[in-house]
């Protein structure tokens, strides 16, 4: 399983339908907003490494009001309690 973390910068004022529009995608379990440089913190988790760079690519860069993206790929076995 592949766990990444994308930090998504959306046009202001566009911050809520970037946010559902994430939402939708299979493979991203959370979109909440934050405050700061970046306007949602995302978590993507799939099977394939392959898998996460299309969600990416594909899918997130392409959303309407989408201006950039930031991608924290997970070290498998580091971390987490």
């Amino acid at each position: 399983m592949e766990l990444a973390f994308v930090l998504v910068k959306s046009k202001m004022g566009h911050e809520m339908e970037v946010m559902n529009a994430l939402l939708k995608i299979d493979g991203v379990k959370e979109a909440m907003g934050t405050y700061g440089q970046y306007d949602v913190f995302v978590k993507v988790q799939v099977e394939t490494r392959s898998e996460v760079e299309k969600i990416i690519t594909k899918e997130i860069r392409k959303i309407p009001n989408v201006i950039s993206t930031t991608t924290l790929p997970v070290i498998p076995g580091q971390g987490k309690k």
